[in-house]
C-alpha cells in the first residue's frame, strides 16, 4: 500500500511539473547574455524540427520554445540566457502581446532557411572581414558559398536566403585598383570571365546580377551590404550601356551613358548620377566618402514600427537598442534622393539626412539594403577581422540576425 502510494505521489509530481513547465524563454533585452548567439540558438531549433515563437517588441524581440534538456543545455554551452516559463506564466505573455493596447505581436518561425553567401572563395581574395560571414560564424549558423560560376549555372535556387557581400556588379574592379587585393580579384574575374566566354567582366556582372534580380522575383530573400546594394542596381540600369572607362575594360565608357540608364530595371534606387571612372565613388547613391578607416562620434536611428500592423518592418528591426553608432563602409549610407518611393526606410541618420537601412519586395521575394560595411569596424591603417567576443550584444549586427531568420516565418497578409 504504502509503495503504491509513493508511485502515486511520484506520478503527481511529475505530472504537475510537466504541467508548470512547459516553456523556455530566450530574453533580448538587457538580460541577454549574449544577443548575437540567442539567434543562433532559434536556428538550432529550427534545424531540429522545432518552432519558435518570435515576440515582437517583448523584451527586444524574445524568443518562446518548447522546452526541453537539449535547447537547455544548448543555451548553457553557448552562453544563451534562457528562462524557465510555467504554463500560466507563458500564457499570461502571450495574452498579453495578444492585447491591442500594446505595440506587440506573434511570429512563429518554423523552418530554417538555407543560407547562400555570395563571395569570392580564392584564399588570395576571400574577405575575412564580411560582416555577415563574421556573424553567421559566431551565431553558429550554417552557410555556404558560391560566387560567379555557381550563380551563372543556376544554383540559387537551391537556397533561401543570399547575402551579397561588397561587391562592385558594374565591372570596375570596386574603383580600387590600387589594392593588392582588387587587383588579384580582378585578374582572377577576368580570367573566370573568359572561362565562360565573356568578352568583359561586366558583361559577365550583368548577367550574374539578372540572375540574382530573378532569385529575389522567385521568392527568394535577398540581403546586400556596402558597395552590394549600389553595384546591383547600377548595373541593372546599365543593362546594354558601356558606362566603363577604359582603365576598367579596354575601351572608353559609351557616349550619353548616363542618359541612357533605365531604372524601371532596378530594386531600391533611381534618378541616380554616375561618378566619373577616376572615382572611387559609383554613384551619388552614396553619400558618405568610400573610406573604410574614417573615425565616426555620430549615430543613426532604427524606426519603430506597428508590429500588429506593419508586421514585416518590425521583424527586420527587432532590437534592445534603436540608436546605432555610425559605421563606414564603400557606400557607407544611401542619398534619400535616390530611393523609389515603393522602398520602406527601416533606418536613417536625420541629422546627415541619409538612410542606412530599407526593405523592399520584387514579385514574390524580398530583399533588404544595408548600408556600411562593418557594424563594429573599428578605424585604422588595417582593417582586421572584428572579434563577435567583444561585440555579443551589438544591435548593428542584429539587423542583420533579423535578416537571417526572416525567412522562417509564417506570414500573414500585410495590412497596409
Amino acid at each position: 500500500m504504502a509503495v503504491h502510494r509513493y508511485i502515486l505521489i511520484l506520478l503527481l509530481v511529475l505530472a504537475f511539473g510537466t504541467s508548470r513547465s512547459t516553456s523556455l524563454l530566450i530574453p533580448m533585452d538587457g538580460s541577454q547574455r549574449n544577443h548575437l548567439k540567442a539567434y543562433g540558438i532559434a536556428y538550432y531549433i529550427l534545424k531540429k524540427g522545432g518552432e519558435v515563437d518570435w515576440l515582437l517588441n517583448y523584451r527586444g524581440g524574445s524568443f518562446l520554445v518548447a522546452t526541453s534538456l537539449a535547447i537547455e543545455n544548448e543555451c548553457t554551452v553557448r552562453g544563451v540566457s534562457f528562462e524557465i516559463l510555467t504554463a500560466e506564466k507563458a500564457n499570461s505573455i502571450l495574452n498579453e502581446i495578444a492585447s491591442p493596447s500594446v505595440n506587440m505581436n506573434v511570429v512563429k518561425l518554423q523552418t530554417a532557411p538555407k543560407i547562400a553567401v555570395y563571395s569570392p572563395k580564392n584564399e588570395s581574395i576571400a574577405d575575412e572581414t564580411d560582416a555577415v560571414i563574421l556573424v553567421l560564424t559566431y551565431a553558429e549558423i550554417p552557410y555556404e558559398i558560391l560566387y560567379d560560376k555557381e550563380v551563372l549555372r543556376d544554383e540559387l535556387p537551391r537556397y533561401d536566403w543570399l547575402h551579397l557581400h561588397h561587391e562592385d556588379f558594374t565591372g570596375q574592379s570596386g574603383r580600387f585598383l590600387r589594392r593588392e587585393s582588387a587587383i588579384i580579384e580582378s585578374k582572377l574575374q577576368e580570367t573566370t570571365a573568359q572561362q565562360l566566354g565573356y568578352a568583359k567582366v561586366s558583361r559577365m556582372k550583368l548577367d550574374v546580377a539578372k540572375k540574382i534580380k530573378g532569385f529575389c522575383a522567385g521568392g527568394g530573400f535577398l540581403f546586400a551590404m556596402c558597395s552590394a546594394a549600389e553595384t546591383l542596381d547600377i548595373a541593372l540600369a546599365a543593362e546594354g550601356v558601356d558606362i566603363a572607362e577604359s582603365m576598367f575594360d579596354g575601351d572608353d565608357a559609351e557616349a550619353g551613358a548616363q542618359d541612357k540608364l533605365d531604372f524601371t530595371r532596378t530594386l531600391a534606387f533611381e534618378n541616380f548620377t554616375l561618378d566619373p571612372g577616376n572615382s572611387r565613388r559609383f554613384s551619388d547613391i552614396n553619400t558618405g566618402r568610400p573610406n573604410f578607416f574614417e573615425e565616426h562620434s555620430d549615430y543613426f536611428t532604427v524606426f519603430n514600427f506597428s508590429a500588429k500592423w506593419d508586421i514585416i518592418p518590425s521583424l527586420l528591426t527587432q532590437n534592445h537598442e534603436f540608436v546605432i553608432n555610425e559605421f563606414t563602409g564603400q557606400t557607407s549610407a544611401f542619398n534619400p534622393a535616390t530611393i523609389k518611393p515603393t522602398v520602406q526606410v527601416l533606418a536613417e541618420n536625420r541629422r546627415a539626412g541619409n538612410v542606412r537601412y530599407a526593405y523592399g519586395e520584387l514579385g514574390r521575394g524580398h530583399w533588404t539594403f544595408y548600408s556600411g560595411h562593418d557594424p563594429e569596424g573599428s578605424p585604422g591603417r588595417r582593417r582586421e577581422p572584428t572579434d563577435l567576443n567583444l561585440h555579443p550584444h551589438s544591435p548593428g549586427y542584429r539587423l542583420i540576425l533579423n535578416n537571417v531568420l526572416f525567412p522562417s516565418a509564417k506570414r500573414k497578409k500585410q495590412k497596409t
